[in-house]
């Protein structure tokens, strides 16, 4: 039973956890999209959403919250400067999850993680096509 269980352990220690959403919620507002099992995106959304909220109010205080959580002091000012002035007629759901299917090797869900707000560059999945492609052919040489 889960009762009173209110968040996923993910086999982790507590140390180990608490640097594995530092990170990744580093990397989620520094790419603004990224890739990960759907286990993982479930904390992080919490996590993510929570300092969106945060950083919608410019205090001093605010500030000093969220930046105890994150590791950049240069994504902190992302946050609060660029990010959540986006988010500010919102009153949550900052984050959207879009599911890719099962990975290979043990089956886990791989979903992608990002802002609501986020806009694919079409000239920049183009290129990384391209480079994948260039690459594909250099190791079949």
């Amino acid at each position: 039973m889960k009762h009173r269980k209110g968040f996923n352990p993910l086999q982790r220690t507590a140390a180990h956890r608490k640097a594995l959403k530092r990170s990744m919620v580093t990397s989620l507002f520094r790419q603004e999209r990224i890739k990960t099992t759907k286990a993982k995106a479930l904390e992080i959304r919490r996590t993510a959403e929570k300092m969106i909220t945060r950083a919608k109010e410019d205090s001093v205080h605010n500030r000093r919250i969220v930046s105890s959580r994150l590791f950049d002091e240069g994504i902190v000012a992302k946050l609060f400067t660029n990010i959540a002035p986006r988010m500010k007629d919102r009153k949550g759901g900052y984050t959207r999850i879009i599911k890719l299917g099962e990975r290979k090797g043990d089956a886990a869900e791989i979903v992608i993680l990002e802002l609501v707000d986020y806009k694919f560059d079409a000239e920049e999945g183009k290129k990384k096509a391209k480079k994948s492609e260039a690459q594909k052919g250099e190791k079949g040489k």
